[in-house]
């Protein structure tokens, strides 16, 4: 009997004797029966059931009973993924993807836009693209996602300072290390100075200390969080 789900049933006398899958992988990753698989193996097992020892009617209630329950957690599921898929919307989230053929791991980070629904699934559209809601590994809290942007505009902009501290100027850096270093001790959070690399940090230690050797002015403090 042709089974939509490539599960093979085995009836003998009435009963399931043996299930298998037609493919090896999907055997080693089957961790259940969904609801269709439960009901071909059901009426399969009325079909080719003994005739001299029929199962009874209390046998069958039991069965469709499970049935049910099969069918109700596959609904609880699904409500749930799109319920959480909903509540992705605005955030953002790494989503992992694996090449079957390849191997290769693919990740993609951005903002969920939003989410369509399609065959009882969920799928997530970033810039464009749809992404099932099962491929996604991480999602990001908006206060981590904002303190990492910080620390990495911040970085790019010592980066755009002299490398050689002797090219430093009064005149022409002056003012801008000075807002960094304002921004820096006064403005700048905790999580986003965790997120700096200490050599940038150690870097803007020493522009600091360049402009205030320039002026005469004494070291001015650091702290560095």
């Amino acid at each position: 009997m042709a089974d939509l789900n490539s599960t093979t049933a085995i009836i003998k006398d009435g009963q399931v004797t043996n299930l298998n899958s037609s493919d090896t992988s999907t055997r080693n990753t089957t961790t259940g029966y969904d609801k269709d698989s439960f009901m071909q193996i059901l009426v399969a097992q009325m079909k080719y059931q003994d005739p001299m020892e029929p199962t009874s009617n209390t046998e069958y209630i039991a069965q469709y009973a499970t049935f049910t329950q099969v069918e109700q957690l596959s609904n609880m599921a699904n409500a749930m993924s799109l319920s959480r898929a909903s509540e992705l919307v605005g955030k953002e989230v790494l989503v992992t993807q694996r090449n079957p053929d390849t191997g290769k791991i693919t990740d993609v980070t951005g903002t969920v836009d939003f989410v369509t629904y399609s065959g009882n699934k969920a799928y997530l559209n970033i810039g464009g693209t749809n992404y099932s809601i099962d491929d996604v590994s991480q999602v990001f809290d908006p206060d981590y996602t904002d303190a990492q942007k910080i620390a990495e505009d911040f970085m790019k902009a010592i980066d755009k300072l002299p490398a050689n501290l002797d090219f430093v100027s009064d005149e022409e850096h002056g003012l801008t290390i000075d807002t960094m270093y304002q921004f820096y001790t006064e403005e700048m959070s905790d999580k986003a100075k965790n997120m700096m690399n200490p050599n940038y940090v150690t870097s803007l230690k020493q522009y600091v200390n360049r402009i205030d050797e320039i002026r005469g002015d004494s070291y001015r403090t650091f702290a560095t969080s």
